[in-house]
C-alpha cells in the first residue's frame, strides 16, 4: 500500500494500526474508525460515511495485502456499529466486499470475514433481510468451509440470520425461492445440512407459506433423503414429515398435480427410505386429491406394481404400494366410460361428468368431483372434494394405463402378485370402462392367452376371469358375422348360440332358455369364438399346458361362463380339426372333465335326460366331435342313456385297430362305470327287461377287454345282474316297451352312426400313414 496515499478522513495513524499485521493493534484502529463514523452521524454527514465506507472497502478489504484486507473488514464492522440503526442506508457497500472475502484463500480471513458480517448483521437486523439472497449465497459455501473454525463462525452467523427471518414478517420468499430450487441440489453434505436446516426454519414461521413451493424443491429434498449421512438423512425425513403433515391440514390448497410425476420418479428409486417415503407421499396424493392423479395412473402403476411382488426385506414399501394400488383402482369409475368426443353445451351443463383436456384439468389442479376414494384405505383420511362445484371433471385416458399393464404382464420376469394385480386392473378397467376397453382388446388378447401357460394357478384363475369378462361382455359384440380365422372354422350362430349384434337391451342367447338370466348365466359377444379358438390352438402347441392345466382351465371357464356354450363352441371346432390326433386327444380330455367334474353338474344333468331340444342339440353336437374318440362317443352314450346306440357303436369297434391306447381308455370308462357320476346306470341294471340293450352294451365292452382287472371288475358287476335269463331274443325284444332313447324322433341315430363311421375312417387313414413312416407312437396289439 501507498504510504503516501491520501486516506482522509481516516487518519495515517489508522491506517498504518489497519495494515499491522497484530490483531489488537487492528482492533484499536477499528474503534477510532467507530468514534470517526459516530461523529459524521451526529453531523448527519452522509458523504464522508460513504467515503469512509468506499475507502476501507476498497483501499483495504479488496486490497492484495492479507493484513490490509483483515482491516479493512474489521473497519467496516465498526462502521456498522457506529451507524446503528442507520447502516440499513449502507448495507450494500458494506456487505459486498466482506462477502468477496468469503472466497479467500486464507482461513483467517474468511474467519474474519465471517466475524465482520455478523457484526453488521447484527445491527442491522431486519434491515438485511433484502440482501437475504447474497447472505445465504455466501453461508451456504462456508457451510462446507473445511475449517472448522471458518464454519463455527459460519454458524453462528448462520443462527443469528435465522432469528432475524423467523421474527421478520417481510422475508421475501418468492425472490428466494430460485436460489433455494438451485442450492438444493448440492451434493457436499454440510451444504445440504445448511439447506435442510434453512426449510425447517422457514416451515416454522406462521407468517411464510412454504407449501405453495413445495413442488419448487420437493425432488431436491428427495435427493438430500439418499445422503449417505445419517443425521442428514433424519433431517430430511423430518422436513418431509412436516410437509405432509401441512398438507393433510390443508388439502385444499396443496398442488397435487405439479408434485405427482415427481413422486412418481421417487417411487421407483432403489434407495429402500426413498422409495417408502415416496410411497407413503403417492398414498397420501391419491387419498386427499382423488380423481386429480388419474390423469398420472400410468406413472403411479409402473411405479407401484413391482413393489407388490416385493418380499419381507421390504414389507414396508409392499403393503403401502398396495394401498396405493387399490386406492387408485377406486377411483376409476363407470362415468369413465363417457366417450372421448366434446358434448353440445347445453347437454355439457345437463351432464355432471363431462370429458375436457388434461391442460383444463390440470389447470383447475385441486381434487376430484367424487369422493370416490375408499376410507378403509390409510389413516380414516377423507377424499378433499374442491369448495368450487364447477372445475372440468378429470378425463380417464386409457392408453397409457392399457400400455403399463400389457408391458407387465409380458415381463415373464416380474413377481407373481405383481401379475395379479395387474390382471385385477384389467378385469376392473372391463368391468367399469368396457366400451374403453374394448378398443384395447386386439393388442391383449394375445398376451392373456399366453399368461395361461403361468406357473402360478392364482395368476390362471385371474387371467381366466379377464378373458371371460372379454368374452361374455355386451361391450365386445361386433357386426363381424366372421370372427373366426379361416373359412374353415366358419361356425353357424345359431348353434353356438351367440346373440344377434345390435339387439335392442341385454342380449339372450338359445343357451339360457330355462334358466334364470343372470351374472352366471353370461351371454355371450364375438370375442367369445376368438377365445375358444386361440385357446384350442394354444392347447395344440402347448400338449404339456394341455395335460398339466387344461381340466382346471376349462372347469374355471365353466363356472366363469356358460358351460354349455363352452362345450359347444369346442365341439364345433374339434370337428373341423385337422390334427386328427389333438383333436382325439381334446376330446378326451372335455369328455373326462364333462363326466367328472362337480362344475358340471347342470349339464350332466341335462344331457342326462335330453328333454328339451336345446339338449338333444347340444347332444348332437358333441357327438360329431366326440366321434374323434371311439370310446369316449361311447360314454356320452351312457351318459344320456342311449343304451342301444352304445351297443350298435360297440359292435362297430371289430372294424377298428384296436391299440394299447383304446384298451386303456376302455379300461378307464369301465373305472368311470363303477364311479357315483353312473349310480343311476348301475341301479338301471336292476330293470334287466327294460335296459337290454345297457346290459348288452357292458357285455360288448367285455369282450373287448383282455383279461384285466378291469375285465374282472365288469366281469363281477355283470354278475350281479338279476335273471340273466330274462335276456330276450330279437324277435321278443320287439314286442318289449320303447323305453330307449333310440325312438327319440329329432336324434337320426342312423346318420350319426355312420358320421362315426366316416370319422373312424379318417383316423384308420392317418395312423396307416403315421405307420408307413415308422410312426413309434402308434402302438398296435397284435390279436
Amino acid at each position: 500500500m501507498n504510504p503516501e496515499k491520501d486516506f482522509a478522513p481516516l487518519t495515517p495513524n489508522i491506517v498504518r494500526a489497519l495494515n499491522d499485521k497484530l490483531y489488537e493493534k487492528r482492533k484499536v484502529a477499528a474503534l477510532e474508525i467507530e468514534k470517526l463514523v459516530r461523529e459524521f452521524v451526529a453531523q448527519n454527514n452522509t458523504m464522508q460515511i460513504k467515503h469512509v465506507i468506499q475507502t476501507l472497502s476498497q483501499e483495504f478489504a479488496l486490497s492484495q495485502h492479507p493484513h490490509s484486507r483483515k482491516g479493512g473488514l474489521i473497519g467496516l464492522a465498526a462502521c456498522s456499529i457506529a451507524l446503528g440503526k442507520d447502516s440499513g442506508l449502507y448495507l450494500k457497500e458494506l456487505i459486498e466486499p466482506v462477502l468477496t472475502c468469503f472466497n479467500d484463500a486464507d482461513s483467517r480471513l474468511r474467519y474474519y470475514a465471517c466475524e465482520a458480517l455478523y457484526n453488521i448483521v447484527k445491527v442491522a437486523r431486519g434491515a438485511v433481510l433484502p440482501h437475504f439472497n447474497v447472505l445465504f449465497d455466501g453461508l451456504s459455501k462456508l457451510a462446507a468451509d473445511p475449517d472448522p473454525n471458518v464454519k463455527s463462525g459460519s454458524e453462528l452467523l448462520d443462527r443469528l440470520l435465522k432469528d432475524i427471518v423467523t421474527e421478520s414478517s417481510k422475508f421475501d420468499l418468492v425472490g428466494f425461492i430460485p436460489l433455494l430450487r438451485e442450492r438444493i441440489y448440492s451434493n457436499n453434505q454440510y451444504a445440504r445440512q445448511f439447506i435442510i436446516s434453512w426449510i425447517l426454519v422457514l416451515e416454522s414461521v406462521p407468517d411464510i407459506n412454504l407449501l405453495d413451493y413445495l413442488p419448487e424443491i420437493l425432488d431436491g429434498l428427495f435427493q438430500i433423503l439418499g445422503d449417505n449421512g445419517k443425521e442428514i438423512r433424519k433431517m430430511c425425513e423430518v422436513v418431509l414429515g412436516e410437509f405432509l403433515k401441512e398438507i393433510k391440514k390443508n388439502p385444499s390448497s396443496v398442488k397435487f398435480a405439479e408434485m405427482a410425476n415427481i413422486l412418481v420418479i421417487h417411487c421407483q428409486t432403489t434407495d429402500d427410505l426413498i422409495q417408502l417415503t415416496a410411497m407413503c407421499w403417492m398414498r397420501e396424493f391419491i387419498q386427499l386429491a382423488g380423481r386429480v392423479m388419474l390423469p398420472y395412473s400410468s406413472g403411479i402403476l409402473t411405479a407401484v406394481l413391482p413393489c407388490l411382488a416385493y418380499d419381507d426385506r421390504k414389507k414396508s414399501i409392499k403393503e403401502v404400494a398396495n394401498v396405493c394400488n387399490q386406492s387408485l383402482m377406486k377411483l376409476v369409475t363407470p362415468e369413465d366410460d363417457e366417450p372421448d368426443e366434446p358434448k353440445p353445451a347445453l347437454q355439457r351443463q345437463a351432464e355432471p361428468h363431462p370429458d375436457d383436456t388434461l391442460a383444463k384439468q390440470e389447470g383447475a389442479g385441486n381434487g376430484g368431483p367424487d369422493g370416490s376414494c375408499d376410507s378403509s384405505f390409510g389413516s380414516g383420511i377423507s377424499v378433499f372434494t374442491p369448495a368450487s362445484t364447477e372445475r372440468a371433471p378429470v378425463t380417464l385416458h386409457l392408453d397409457g394405463i392399457v400400455q403399463v399393464l400389457n408391458c407387465h404382464l409380458s415381463d415373464m420376469t416380474i413377481g407373481m402378485m405383481t401379475r395379479i394385480a395387474v390382471l385385477k386392473w384389467l378385469y376392473h378397467l372391463y368391468i367399469k370402462t368396457p366400451r374403453k376397453m374394448f378398443r384395447h382388446t386386439d393388442s391383449l388378447f394375445p398376451i392373456l392367452l399366453q399368461t395361461l401357460s403361468d406357473e402360478s394357478d392364482e395368476v390362471v384363475l385371474k387371467d381366466l376371469e379377464v378373458l371371460a369378462e372379454i368374452a361374455s361382455s355386451p361391450a365386445g359384440q361386433t357386426d363381424d358375422t366372421d370372427p373366426l380365422d379361416g373359412p374353415d372354422l366358419r361356425l353357424s350362430h345359431s348353434e353356438l348360440q351367440v346373440p344377434t349384434p345390435g339387439r335392442a337391451g341385454p342380449p339372450i342367447t338359445p343357451g339360457t332358455k330355462g334358466l334364470e338370466c343372470s351374472p352366471s348365466t353370461p351371454t355371450m359377444n364375438s370375442y367369445f369364438y376368438k377365445f375358444m379358438i386361440n385357446l384350442l390352438k394354444r392347447f395344440s402347441s402347448e400338449r404339456k399346458l394341455l395335460e398339466v392345466r387344461g381340466p382346471f382351465i376349462i372347469r374355471q371357464l365353466c363356472l366363469l361362463l356358460n358351460a354349455e356354450n363352452i362345450f359347444h363352441s369346442m365341439a364345433d371346432i374339434l370337428l373341423r380339426e385337422e390334427d386328427l390326433k389333438f383333436a382325439s386327444t381334446m376330446v378326451h380330455a372335455l369328455n373326462t372333465i364333462l363326466l367328472t367334474s362337480t362344475e358340471l353338474f347342470q349339464l350332466r344333468n341335462q344331457l342326462k335326460d335330453l328333454k328339451t331340444l336345446e339338449s338333444q342339440n347340444l347332444f348332437c353336437c358333441l357327438y360329431r366331435s366326440w366321434c374323434h374318440n371311439p370310446v369316449t362317443t361311447v360314454s356320452l352314450c351312457f351318459l344320456t342313456q342311449n343304451y342301444q346306440h352304445a351297443y350298435d357303436l360297440i359292435q362297430k369297434f371289430g372294424d377298428l385297430e384296436v391299440t394299447v391306447d383304446f384298451l386303456t381308455e376302455v379300461d378307464k370308462l369301465v373305472q368311470l362305470i363303477e364311479c357315483p357320476i353312473f349310480t343311476y346306470l348301475r341301479l338301471q341294471l336292476l330293470d334287466v327287461k327294460n335296459n337290454p340293450y345297457l346290459i348288452k352294451a357292458l357285455y360288448g365292452l367285455l369282450m373287448l377287454l383282455p383279461q384285466s382287472s378291469a375285465f374282472q371288475l365288469l366281469s363281477h358287476r355283470l354278475q350281479c345282474v338279476p335273471n340273466p335269463e330274462l335276456l330276450q331274443t330279437e324277435a321278443g325284444l320287439k314286442a318289449a316297451p320303447k323305453s330307449q332313447k333310440a325312438d327319440t324322433p329329432s336324434i337320426d341315430y342312423a346318420e350319426l352312426l355312420q358320421h362315426f363311421e366316416k370319422v373312424q375312417n379318417k383316423h384308420l387313414e392317418v395312423r396307416h400313414q403315421r405307420t408307413g413312416r415308422g410312426d413309434p407312437l402308434d402302438r398296435r396289439v397284435v390279436l
